[in-house]
C-alpha cells in the first residue's frame, strides 16, 4: 500500500507516519510539505492508495487546494487531516470532493478507523459533526424529481439527500430521528436503484442527478 502524507510541519508528518504504520506492515510512505510538492508528488507516483493531505499549507488557501487536487487526480481517495474542528470546515471540505475529515486531535485508534472506511469505499465524517449539525433543509421539489423517478420513497429521498452531502450513517439517523441500521437499509435500497455497489459511487451518482 502506497500513502501520500502532505503536511508542512515534519514532527506532524513524523507523529502520523507511526500511525500509519499500524495500518499495514509493507505501507510505502510519501512525504509532501506544500501543494505544489503534493501535486508534483502524485504525478510522480500514480499507483497511491490514498492521500492523507492538511488542510492549510503553502501553496493554496482553504478548500481550493482541496478542490485543485480532486480536480487533477480524481481516482486517488484524499481524506483530509487538519487541526480545524469546525463542522463549517468539515462540510467544506467534504463539498470541495475529500472523502474523509480526520481533526488532528484525533487518537491513533480513529485515524486508523477513519483511514480504513476510506479505503473500504466510504465516506468518513467526524462524529461530532452529527452532534452539532443543524437538520439539512429540504431540497426543492424539482431537484429531487431525477431521484423519485427512480422508485425511491420519501423517506428513502430524505437519505440519499443525506448521504450526498457526505452525512456518515450515524448523522443520518440523527438528522432523521432514526436507527443507524435503519439507515443502513434504506442505503442498500438506494443503491440497488443507483445500480451501484458502494457509498463513493452513491455519493457521486446522487449529486451527479441533483444537479441534472
Amino acid at each position: 500500500m502506497k500513502t501520500l502524507l502532505a503536511d508542512d510541519h515534519p514532527l506532524m508528518r513524523e507523529g502520523v507516519r507511526q500511525v500509519l504504520s499500524q495500518l499495514e506492515s509493507a505501507i510505502e510512505i510519501v512525504d509532501a510539505h506544500d501543494y505544489p510538492s503534493l501535486f508534483a508528488q502524485t504525478a510522480r507516483h500514480p499507483d497511491l492508495d490514498l492521500a492523507l493531505v492538511d488542510l492549510n499549507m503553502p501553496g493554496f488557501v482553504g478548500m481550493r487546494g482541496i478542490a485543485q487536487y480532486r480536480s487533477r487526480f480524481p481516482d486517488i481517495p484524499l481524506i483530509v487531516l487538519s487541526a480545524s474542528e469546525s463542522p463549517h470546515d468539515i462540510k467544506s471540505a467534504l463539498e470541495a470532493g475529500a472523502l474523509g475529515y480526520i481533526p488532528k486531535s484525533a487518537p491513533a485508534p480513529v485515524m486508523l478507523a477513519a483511514l480504513r472506511q476510506v479505503l473500504a469505499g466510504d465516506l468518513y465524517v467526524p462524529d461530532r459533526l452529527g452532534d452539532s449539525a443543524p437538520a439539512a433543509p429540504p431540497a426543492p421539489s424539482a431537484d429531487l424529481d431525477a431521484l423519485r423517478s427512480l422508485g425511491l420513497t420519501a423517506r428513502q429521498l430524505d437519505v440519499a439527500r443525506l448521504l450526498a452531502q457526505g452525512h456518515t450513517n450515524k448523522t443520518i439517523g440523527h438528522l432523521l430521528s432514526m436507527s443507524e441500521s435503519t439507515v443502513k437499509v434504506h442505503n442498500t435500497e438506494i443503491f440497488k436503484a443507483l445500480g451501484v455497489s458502494n457509498r463513493t459511487e452513491a455519493v457521486l451518482e446522487i449529486q451527479r442527478l441533483l444537479k441534472a
